[in-house]
């Protein structure tokens, strides 16, 4: 693995969050967001920098539920592909879901080998038990939607995998 530095995000980040997903937002695998979002939630990201300080990579780690967080927004510089930045990336988001006491981690998907490599497995049509589907229904965020597997969500899940992975 090449050396890389992974920390919190910073709000002088964002423009290279953006740079980092847009390409992906453009070709369908990730869906967009306004800045003003990604102002809000700074506070769930992560960054990678190369040894030169580079921003080479950014996820995200949004909390649903008490025992229930999402991976959002992996993504790496497509010169930084198969170099380390996204598992390096994601044991970082597993370990700060850990220390916020979660004890899930969902993810949708097209990357399922990354995934899976890491612990993920095909949720299917499984879901949470009626009181917190009813919690969680009152949720105006899209992950949490996309979680339920609701129908208003349903251009935005097509071909994507949803995942689950148990934190020991």
């Amino acid at each position: 693995m090449t050396d890389l530095h992974v920390r919190r995000a910073r709000t002088s980040d964002i423009p290279h969050i953006v740079r980092l997903v847009e390409p992906l937002v453009q070709s369908g695998i990730l869906l967009g967001k306004e800045r003003v979002v990604l102002y809000e939630s700074v506070q769930e990201f992560r960054i990678a920098e190369s040894a030169d300080g580079e921003v080479v990579g950014c996820g995200a780690l949004h909390v649903m539920w008490e025992d229930l967080g999402e991976v959002r927004t992996l993504a790496a510089a497509p010169e930084w592909l198969r170099r380390g930045v996204g598992h390096a990336l994601l044991d970082v988001l597993e370990a700060d879901a850990r220390e916020l006491g979660l004890s899930r981690l969902f993810c949708l998907t097209f990357e399922v080998p990354f995934f899976e490599r890491h612990g993920f497995e095909d949720m299917g049509t499984e879901t949470v038990d009626p009181a917190v589907y009813a919690e969680l229904v009152r949720s105006r965020d899209d992950g949490v939607a996309e979680f339920l597997d609701l129908a208003r969500v349903k251009p935005n899940t097509l071909g994507n995998t949803r995942m689950l992975k148990l934190l020991r």
